[in-house]
């Protein structure tokens, strides 16, 4: 195996490949927009049992495979050695090591179906990895037993309409045959990248890593997920919708310990009505070290669908109320470990803007940040001898892994060290700004890496998606491609986002456009005022919800000279039934035979479109059942029939979000190339990083 080691040494980057090495020190030039193939993405820390070393997966795009490849690597925590523990065409990913630390298990398509992830096995003496599971549905996720014996997984059922070529004749056989009709009988029926819903379900498995075996452990009409092991291994405790008669009508998942074999009684810990350490928080049910506490993520009524912020919440496993740890913090929290002394509980803290790492009190809910400034933590994990392995990001630098010494951080990963010094990226403020009324509004402002102090640039303000989340402070490829082209980049976290509490976010409560358009308008404004944006320049965009907002924006705000929306939705009507929010749409906007003039508010950009003057670029992908494409083709048509220049991409075999290099790059060109036209002197035929 060849080992490659990256050092900087006063600028210059010193390769070292075994014996001799060379260095290579040139100017710094500005980012293209090629280089989205060189950023490598930096994921899931794990830190070895004896404390040794830091296990995480990087992933690169590959323009020439026109698909992007995830691998796992392995750094001591010294930081003076790492090495690339998988090669395969295959993407690797959810690195686990085994308790005992002879094994490293992970999941991979590789030498399977590429649509289907199985758990592999390697040795940490050497050799080759093994595959250990043939599910034919496929394997999301994977949890260690503490004795190393045994494996929770989540497993998809089988699809019993898929062609078996062993039956058929082959594989070609197969794909000849013509496939059965899709029968729709669910409440919520469809899913971005999964389909249509059928009776498929995720259930627990354990397996028998020495048998090579697997039994079924839950079993019914119901998901299951975040498997996670009592410290002494007799309990296994998970989440599941299972306490409601139609659990696609809700997301009220509870918290559920059994016995880790089949036929074992299920035992309900958790009651609240909404959501208990719901599955898109990622975090697990975490025991506390003796095994006598859970804790977990609490969500809130399920009238506010996603316009929650998870607290911390505590449950006794033999039973009784959970109690709320966090009750009077107004901030998200998220990913849950408890401390070695089972004292405290280490999360992530949402707030305006970053994410940082604290240490809340099991006992009073006392929170102390363990890790502040303009950062983004994404991920940590805990180690032997109150070892602290984070993944941090900043607006400078894409994320990677830390050890974190006090509040000292110590690289570890530094996959994008060598990249960094040969390019010019753009500097970030964070700045608060006043609203049409009054509300401070978070705000960042991404200055051109040459920018000159007195000059007014052109100016494009960027939308965030959700609408719950934020813009932080974290590497932005986007942002940065877009100042390298002599842009000022705008990002405002209007009311709606997340990070400044539940009535910031829940501001926008079937209200759509309204306030949070005043808020990012008020970053322009500001951006303005300041001599730093030229009001006869600006442009406007986002993805998802940041494209609907962009729609909205257009439609009551004429100074912008273009605007790109992706993957948005203006017919409010024409969402119900055809995307995958039936649940939230009935919460939050109520049934449209009933609440008709909701519905019809909410959709002031498509049935008002005869105000929008701003020539748009629409953007969607043919398979987004999140934002289907027919929303984007109706708000195409609207400003094609009143002339407006517009054009509507469409890209092939993609869902909500793009992932195929090429058309990432596509993208990118298009945008580039959409707001060059219409700001740019030159139509955008330049792209020098000049205005």
């Amino acid at each position: 195996m060849r080992r490659l080691v990256l050092s900087v040494l006063c600028g210059a980057v010193i390769l070292s490949f075994g014996a001799g090495s060379r260095v290579l020190s040139a100017e710094k030039r500005l980012l293209k927009v090629d280089d989205l193939f060189e950023i490598k993405d930096v994921n899931d820390p794990q830190i070895s049992p004896e404390g040794d070393w830091v296990a995480y997966t990087v992933r690169k795009p590959d323009l020439k495979a026109d698909k992007s490849d995830t691998d796992i690597y392995m750094t001591r925590w010294d930081g003076q050695e790492t090495m690339r523990v998988t090669t395969s065409k295959g993407a690797e990913t959810t690195p686990r090591f085994s308790p005992d630390g002879r094994w490293l298990a992970f999941l991979s398509s590789r030498d399977y179906d590429e649509e289907t992830d199985q758990v592999w096995l390697l040795s940490r003496t050497g050799g080759e990895a093994e595959r250990l599971t043939d599910f034919k549905g496929g394997v999301s996720d994977l949890a260690w037993s503490p004795d190393s014996k045994r494996l929770a997984l989540v497993v998809l059922d089988p699809d019993p309409e898929a062609c078996d070529p062993a039956k058929e004749g082959g594989k070609a056989a197969c794909d000849e045959k013509t496939p059965k009709p899709i029968v729709v009988n669910r409440y919520k029926f469809k899913e971005d990248q999964v389909g249509y819903l059928g009776k498929r379900h995720e259930h627990l498995f354990v397996f028998d890593v020495a048998a090579r075996k697997g039994e079924q452990t839950t079993t019914g009409e119901y998901d299951d997920a975040l498997p996670s092991w009592s410290p002494d291994g007799r309990s296994l405790a998970f989440v599941s919708k299972r306490a409601e008669k139609d659990p696609d009508r809700d997301d009220n998942w509870d918290i559920y310990v059994m016995e880790p074999k089949a036929g074992a009684a299920l035992r309900q810990l958790t009651t609240f009505e909404g959501g208990d350490d719901e599955p898109g928080w990622s975090t697990p049910p975490a025991w506390s070290p003796d095994g006598k506490q859970i804790a977990y993520l609490q969500g809130g009524p399920p009238k506010y669908i996603y316009y929650v912020l998870p607290k911390l919440a505590i449950v006794p496993v033999a039973g009784g109320a959970a109690r709320v740890v966090t009750g009077s913090l107004d901030r998200g929290v998220g990913l849950l470990h408890w401390s070695a002394d089972g004292q405290s509980i280490y999360c992530t803290l949402e707030d305006d803007g970053s994410v940082h790492l604290a240490k809340v009190q099991a006992s009073t809910g006392k929170v102390d940040r363990v890790l502040t400034g303009a950062r983004t933590i994404s991920d940590f994990v805990l180690g032997k001898g109150d070892r602290i392995a984070v993944l941090s990001s900043t607006p400078d630098e894409p994320a990677e892994v830390f050890a974190l010494q006090g509040t000292t951080l110590r690289p570890l990963s530094k996959q994008n060290q060598a990249f960094l010094t040969q390019v010019k990226v753009g500097s970030t403020e964070q700045v608060s700004v006043k609203s049409k009324d009054g509300t401070a509004v978070t705000a960042f402002i991404v200055r051109p890496p040459d920018f000159q102090t007195g000059r007014k640039y052109p100016a494009i303000l960027r939308i965030h998606g959700g609408p719950v989340g934020q813009f932080q402070n974290e590497f932005d490829f986007e942002w940065q491609i877009l100042a390298a082209n002599g842009y000022v980049v705008l990002a405002a976290n209007p009311r709606g986002s997340s990070g400044r509490g539940e009535e910031f976010c829940r501001a926008i409560y079937a209200d759509w456009g309204n306030k949070d358009a005043q808020d990012v308008l008020a970053a322009v404004d500001y951006a303005v005022a300041k001599g730093i944006a030229d009001p006869n320049r600006l442009g406007v965009g986002g993805w998802s919800y940041g494209g609907m907002l962009t729609n909205y924006v257009i439609g009551q705000d004429t100074r912008f000279k273009a605007a790109c929306s992706g993957a948005s939705i203006s017919n409010i009507l024409a969402g119900y039934g055809t995307d995958q929010y039936v649940v939230e749409y009935e919460a939050e906007l109520g049934l449209p035979w009933k609440a008709t003039d909701t519905y019809v508010h909410n959709s002031f950009p498509f049935l008002h479109a005869d105000r929008i003057k701003t020539p748009t670029l629409f953007l969607c992908g043919n398979k987004d059942f999140n934002v289907p494409l027919l929303n984007s083709e109706q708000m195409y048509q609207a400003l094609r029939s009143q002339g407006i220049d517009t054009e509507l991409v469409i890209y092939p075999g993609q869902y909500h979000g793009i992932r195929k290099p090429t058309y990432l790059k596509d993208r990118l060109e298009r945008y580039v190339a959409w707001y060059g036209k219409y700001l740019k002197a030159d139509g955008g035929k330049a792209a020098t990083g000049q205005p």
